[in-house]
């Protein structure tokens, strides 16, 4: 039997059809939409003196990613990574950021240098992308002129300062000398420092002041300046770990400057005690975390990151690293507790938030945008870092 439909009857019946198909095609797409990875931007030097370093931070980042992958991903789907090279240069950061923002990442994790830092921030705010600072501790970059939603997970300028002016008045050290990265970085540190002694009543005098570039690797001329001006104490401000710290601390053994040599906050890794060698024996420094020395040791989300990523790297990761892997970390938390992957709700999340069960432990931020960090002391002993109990 043949059924021959009008036109009116023909419109009701392919009107539900067509409905039910487009329904089917949008649940599906956006089912693949879904499925469809999260891209994590990430800018570091992986080249040039401190290459080496940002390399380790790269993989300190893959294997965070690996560990919330296995996990379920964030918001369901998994976490993709799109790394570029800064070269430790501005221009050519702020290039690599608009390569990623064309890319379509989600997030920019990036910062070593803090002139970089500063020179990518605009952009990637203009961009409308998250932009988290791993490690970069000049204070403007806290500021709000470049990225009013900023957030850092290293330390700051000013509270690394406190702590080497806490050494200095402790062991009552009148003649200082600095060896200083003329940069935002050195500079705003060594002003840290001073402005902390102030605070504390305490008087000094400033015998030697050295300033040089990041890529200088030449000391001998600015160390027989200080070593004339008979320091108590010389503080080494220098962030190219890869090959200025190592050649400074090397260079102020073999030129036997008197007092003692303490490195800025977080300026020495276990990869420049490798590269200096013995020289390294009886520095002092601060740092704000050691994988193998409590709270460190006992925490679980610690462990599971260290054997992670010496599981897919053969290294164990260092500070830097786990500031690296942490940034990730924490901004996938923020973004499962809001349930949004947009920059001003994840943001907000983060400062002046508290998260718990982290690699770093319990954390809080500052309104700011500042990780609240506790600074451990530390000497080199026989080519290993000891941490001062108690400190």
């Amino acid at each position: 039997m043949l059924f021959v439909l009008g036109r009116k009857n023909m419109h009701k019946l392919v009107k539900p059809i067509v409905s039910a198909v487009v329904g089917l095609g949008l649940a599906a797409s956006a089912a693949i939409a879904q499925e469809d990875p999260v891209k994590v931007g990430v800018i570091f030097p992986f080249s040039g003196g401190a290459g080496p370093q940002g390399k380790h931070v790269s993989w300190a980042i893959e294997s965070m990613a690996a560990i919330i992958n296995e996990d379920g991903g964030v918001m369901g789907r998994q976490i993709e990574l799109v790394m570029r090279d800064d070269e430790s240069t501005p221009a050519v950061g702020v290039s690599r950021a608009n390569e990623l923002i064309a890319e379509g990442v989600e997030v920019i994790i990036e910062g070593w240098n803090s002139p970089v830092t500063l020179a990518m921030q605009p952009v990637i705010n203009r961009a409308g992308i998250m932009d988290i600072t791993a490690i970069s501790k000049a204070d403007p970059i806290l500021s709000g002129e470049g990225n009013p939603l900023a957030v850092r997970f290293n330390s700051s300028n000013a509270q690394d300062g406190e702590v080497v002016a806490k050494y200095i008045v402790d062991n009552a050290l009148t003649r200082v000398a600095f060896m200083t990265e003329n940069d935002a970085y050195g500079n705003g540190a060594q002003a840290s420092i001073q402005s902390a002694l102030e605070k504390m009543g305490h008087e000094y005098e400033v015998v030697a002041e050295e300033k040089f570039p990041f890529d200088q690797a030449d000391f001998r001329v600015s160390l027989s300046n200080v070593k004339s001006a008979e320091p108590d104490v010389t503080i080494a401000i220098n962030a190219n770990e890869g090959l200025g710290m190592p050649a400074l601390i090397r260079q102020h053994s073999r030129s036997r400057v008197p007092g003692q040599l303490v490195a800025a906050v977080g300026t020495v890794a276990p990869s420049v005690i490798e590269v200096a060698g013995e020289a390294a024996n009886g520095l002092i420094g601060a740092d704000i975390y050691f994988p193998a020395v409590e709270p460190f040791a006992s925490n679980e989300a610690n462990m599971a990151f260290v054997s992670k990523t010496e599981e897919l790297h053969d290294y164990t990761p260092d500070k830097f690293m786990a500031l690296g892997a942490a940034a990730l970390q924490i901004w996938a938390k923020a973004v499962e507790d809001t349930g949004s992957f947009a920059k001003e709700d994840v943001a907000k999340r983060m400062r002046g938030g508290s998260f718990e069960g982290t690699i770093l432990g319990d954390i809080t931020f500052g309104d700011n945008g500042q990780l609240n960090s506790n600074h451990y002391l530390f000497d080199v002993v026989d080519g290993e870092i000891v941490v001062r109990t108690g400190s």
